[in-house]
């Protein structure tokens, strides 16, 4: 071996190498870092139907208002990568992977917070409308916990004056009609700021302040279905998700070993940087993986060994005719590109149109069969190409069968067939 071969088997060698490495020690935390799904980790799927009522009537801007306090409401709990989404003209699909409370979770979306101040005759004075924010606190004086409140310019003067008509005398404080407090008014209280106070512990005065801070729904909702997917179904669809993984993969990498050989080798150090470079991808994008995400992997796994075998195919079929391993190399990645990114643009168009036309798990389908099939086509025109560039100017075989071509032998000048 000469210094040439040497410098170009050190390439080789080390690439393999890391690859190897990287996919080995990281492929499992990876993984399991990756948002997880209602259907993976369990947790609680949640249908709400908006009713029309005297006061207001379902609309589509309704609907679109309802979701997105819904939005605020759950992403202020501090729940897992939920899923909400509109089904079709009045309902509305939640789900809360991984909650410990389903039930307070539950009654906290779906409160109307419909935020009344009242004097002592029954008077609405003030609504959640005249709110500008609220915050929960624990009272440093006293100990307890409030919720700070802060007006709007119209609801500070409004607030002002019912506390200055109201000295000596209660107010009180509903939410959907139930009395929070009923404070009694010791002196005007002015600029727009006030406290409720009375809250048992931390927890139920951040969920007020979330309740307050996300408005009354334009609409009435009524909570229609409830299903709770357990921890242990949801471990369950996990174990059986990381087997069919694993039996994919390694299925797929046994049969490019045994068909191309060496070739196939290389393919499947690939396969190891295409996983870790898809998994990477949706770790960045903080992508929840589901079942059917899982499936989609799995299937981008299939179509990334495809285009190593038609890059493979073409590379025997060149060499045949008498090229060089190099030259047949060469031409097998040329022919095969065409046919590689014709079949991948349509398979990534069809994952656009289930991303764009579709709702939840079917767009966690498309995200990963979009990703996968994009990453394939890169690690296959990119690194598989690379790879087998260094291992034929290493010259480690010198049988051409090992190339999954006919029984040749590498001579000094040449390429000549054995007997």
């Amino acid at each position: 071996m000469n210094a040439l071969q040497r410098q170009h088997t050190i390439k080789l060698l080390s690439c393999v190498f890391i690859i190897v490495a990287v996919f080995f020690i990281f492929v499992s935390p990876l993984a399991h870092s990756i948002r997880q799904g209602l259907d993976l980790q369990g947790g609680t799927h949640v249908v709400l139907e908006a009713e029309d009522t005297e006061e207001a009537k379902v609309n589509d801007d309704a609907m679109g208002r309802v979701v997105k306090i819904m939005e605020k409401r759950v992403n202020e709990l501090g729940l897992t990568e939920p899923i909400i989404q509109r089904e079709g003209e009045r309902r509305i699909i939640i789900e809360l992977p991984g909650i410990k409370d389903p039930d307070a979770a539950i009654k906290t979306i779906g409160k109307t917070a419909v935020l009344e101040f009242k004097d002592e005759e029954g008077n609405t004075v003030l609504t959640g409308n005249d709110l500008k924010d609220a915050q929960a606190a624990t009272n440093p004086q006293g100990g307890g916990h409030v919720v700070h409140l802060e007006f709007s310019d119209e609801g500070g003067k409004k607030f002002g004056e019912l506390t200055l008509k109201n000295v000596g005398r209660t107010i009180s404080i509903l939410l959907d009609g139930e009395v929070l407090t009923a404070p009694n008014v010791r002196e005007p209280i002015m600029g727009g700021r006030a406290e409720i106070s009375g809250q048992r512990t931390l927890e139920e005065a951040q969920q007020l302040a979330v309740l307050l801070r996300s408005g009354a729904l334009p609409v009435k909702v009524n909570i229609i279905e409830t299903r709770t997917v357990g921890p242990s179904l949801g471990q369950d669809s996990k174990d059986k998700s990381e087997f069919a993984f694993a039996v994919g993969i390694g299925a797929v990498l046994l049969f490019m070993l045994l068909v191309y050989k060496v070739p196939g080798i290389i393919a499947d150090v690939a396969l190891m940087a295409y996983t870790m470079l898809l998994l990477f991808v949706l770790k960045m994008l903080d992508a929840t993986l589901t079942l059917p995400g899982v499936a989609g992997i799995i299937l981008s796994i299939g179509m990334a060994v495809d285009a190593n075998v038609l890059i493979f195919e073409h590379f025997k079929e060149e060499y045949r005719t008498g090229k060089s391993l190099r030259l047949a190399m060469d031409a097998g990645f040329n022919r095969a590109f065409t046919t590689i990114f014709d079949s991948n643009i349509t398979t990534i168009i069809a994952a656009a149109v289930l991303f764009f036309l579709g709702t939840g798990t079917i767009r966690g389908f498309a995200i990963t069969l979009g990703l996968g099939v994009f990453l394939s086509m890169f690690t296959a025109i990119t690194l598989t190409q690379y790879m087998l560039k260094e291992l034929i100017a290493a010259r480690l075989f010198t049988n051409v069968s090992l190339y999954g071509t006919d029984d040749v032998i590498f001579s000094g000048k040449g390429v000549t067939k054995s007997e």
